[in-house]
């Protein structure tokens, strides 16, 4: 059976014992915030500040279409979480080939680095502008906030939703009182929601504005996180999911439409109308605000919104690189590694940047990293519509022509503004470079793979029918109980480690007996010497813990039960699993202790780390 999407929290808050539609409302509310961070995280800053003052509030148009674009999109997204069960990266993996979901991983870790990429520069920038901290040591000071995200996630989904939405209070807080200092002109304002592209400039913060807005990895990532609400699988239910969900998405999106266009409209109201058209750095938009407004709180209030929004991003960044990793290619790894990987292919681009052209160039990082972004919609969003549209494994929930002709003129349009951009970007590159063959050899051919990619996924469906599993949602189908094998478990290992519950493990294990059963009992030393000298170790805990494992053995011997024993050296996770392969075991009995988050943090968990590894069943035995 595949891994649910985030296991260790999949249907782990029950919305089922809830009464009443406000109670059930509170229940369901949640997910939309940790996605709505990514759209108001530094990247979009940058992005906001470069188009409010360079054309004024001509682009206010762009942030409203792109919410709009952002509302259809997650709802899509949230349909195939609720409906299938799967996120959009399961999805992929069960409908495509295996070639093809391998350039969607790569390109979806590109798009999580670049999401990282500006949720580093933000954190630095917001550290040196409150503390005087160099940029260079904030970044590196960033690597801090894995700690965080490993505290949040073993205390609960909730606790995590709620330490997200205070900050996302505080940054919608901070720009309130900007607007109130800023004083925007509302006639000029309300004329920016008239459609308008002045040059080619504008083309390129629009579609940076776009990708920042509309972010790739916030499809994986709103997919997996509904999941987390458990709620019976009937029709009635998973359309009031569905219902529910869209209230939390329309709310929690434009929470964050009202943050992004704080930021333009600021810059529109205080840099454009100054004449100040070239500010696009958050260092000089701080610098100026405190002067123009005529208050030091501007400033600060702008400071600590960009800490809020860079620490907010950055926790669900890293929630999406488990996604996107665990969907496409089958593998789980400790967060915190998986934080600290993530994190470091982010902070070299930006130390590279700090060092080779100066701090000057943080601005012109961040756009470029939000106009990567919006690169890589189109190979999330295309699939995304054909699963929700497939009628095969949506049944009733499949969405409606209406939508499905708004979600594919989104597409078009995010298509099309980033071939114009690609296209206008290598004229450019042509002009700039005098031996253009080295682009001929490395870019071209990237690009062309890339643009065969998209036509293969928008025109793969057309022609074959992908195999998509069908999920039923009404249990009326009848299990077939006399088909049904009884099963006999002949060879079965139990893991010890002389504590209190190996009473509950035994007992477990020795209940599922049958005449020819055999049991393997191991034990595995896990002193500092049998971690890096391995079965050459021989120190006091070895040899006592091999007499003890054997005197117990004993025991059950004399009731006539078949048993071996054995005793292994070093770490569980790794011995386990062979132990199992050599005893050609069909069980694994293990005990659970629950312990803390600091311990896994350390050596992370046996029990998932094993279940992972072997082939067989392993029944996990808590201690009472």
């Amino acid at each position: 059976m595949k891994a649910k999407s985030l296991e260790e929290v999949n249907a782990s808050v029950d919305t089922i014992q809830k009464r009443g539609m406000w109670r059930k409302l509170m229940a369901f509310m949640g997910p939309a915030y940790l996605i709505s961070v990514g759209y108001m995280d530094p990247g979009n800053w940058a992005t906001d500040i470069a188009g409010g003052s360079q054309f004024g509030y001509q682009l206010i148009w762009v942030l409203l279409m792109s919410n709009v674009m952002a509302l259809l999109l997650q709802s899509l997204s949230v349909r195939l979480g609720v409906v299938r069960g799967r996120d959009l990266a399961q999805a992929c993996t069960e409908a495509y080939p295996r070639w093809v979901n391998y350039v969607l991983y790569v390109l979806a870790e590109v798009a999580i680095i670049a999401t990282d990429l500006a949720e580093v520069l933000g954190m630095a920038i917001g550290l040196q502008l409150l503390f005087h901290i160099p940029l260079l040591w904030g970044v590196l000071l960033t690597f801090s906030d894995t700690l965080i995200l490993l505290f949040l996630m073993n205390k609960g989904m909730r606790k995590m939703e709620a330490f997200i939405l205070t900050l996302v209070g505080v940054i919608g807080l901070a720009f309130f009182v900007e607007m109130f200092f800023a004083h925007p002109d509302l006639t000029e304002m309300a004329k920016g929601f008239v459609p308008s592209i002045p040059n080619s400039r504008a083309l390129y913060l629009a579609i940076g504005i776009i990708g920042a807005t509309v972010m790739p990895h916030n499809l994986y990532l709103h997919s997996s996180l509904v999941q987390t609400r458990k709620f019976k699988r009937t029709r009635m239910d998973i359309g009031g999911a569905l219902k529910f969900n869209f209230f939390d998405t329309a709310f929690a999106l434009n929470m964050a439409f009202f943050v992004n266009a704080a930021i333009l409209i600021l810059a529109a109201a205080t840099f454009y109308q100054a004449g100040m058209f070239n500010v696009s750095e958050i260092q000089d938009a701080y610098k100026f605000l405190e002067p123009m407004l005529g208050t030091q709180w501007a400033a600060i209030l702008f400071a600590v919104a960009l800490i809020a929004a860079g620490q907010s991003s950055t926790l669900t960044g890293t929630l999406a690189g488990q996604i996107i990793m665990e969907g496409f290619i089958n593998f789980r790894m400790q967060p915190w590694a998986r934080r600290m990987i993530t994190r470091l292919l982010a902070i070299v681009p930006a130390i590279f940047v700090l060092l080779y052209f100066g701090e000057s160039y943080t601005g012109k990082l961040l756009v470029l990293s939000q106009v990567v972004l919006s690169l890589q919609l189109g190979f999330a969003v295309i699939p995304l519509i054909y699963f929700v549209s497939d009628k095969k494994s949506m049944g009733k929930f499949a969405i409606k022509m209406p939508i499905k002709i708004l979600s594919w003129i989104t597409a078009l349009v995010i298509v099309a503004l980033n071939v114009q951009l690609v296209i206008d970007e290598v004229g450019k590159w042509l002009l700039r470079l005098e031996n253009s063959f080295i682009l001929y050899f490395s870019v071209i051919p990237l690009l062309v793979l890339l643009l065969f990619v998209l036509l293969y996924l928008s025109l793969m469906p057309l022609f074959k029918q992908a195999k998509f599993k069908q999920r039923n949602f009404v249990h009326t189908d009848k299990i077939e109980v006399d088909k049904i094998d009884t099963l006999s478990y002949k060879r079965i290992v139990v893991a010890l480690d002389f504590s209190l519950a190996d009473a509950d493990v035994v007992r477990h294990a020795l209940s599922l007996q049958s005449k020819a059963s055999e049991y393997l009992f191991v034990h595995i030393v896990e002193s500092a010497a049998a971690l890096v000298y391995g079965d050459e170790t021989y120190d006091l805990e070895a040899g006592t813990d091999e007499k003890r494992l054997e005197s117990f053995a004993d025991i059950f011997r004399k009731q006539n039960y078949r048993l071996t024993v054995k005793v292994g050296y070093g770490n569980p996770k790794i011995l386990l699993p062979q132990f199992v392969a050599e005893f050609n075991a069909n069980l694994l009995v293990m005990g659970a202790h629950g312990h803390g988050w600091f311990k896994d943090l350390l050596f992370g968990t046996t029990i998932e780390s094993v279940r992972h590894k072997v082939k067989v069943p392993v029944l996990i035995v808590r201690s009472t």
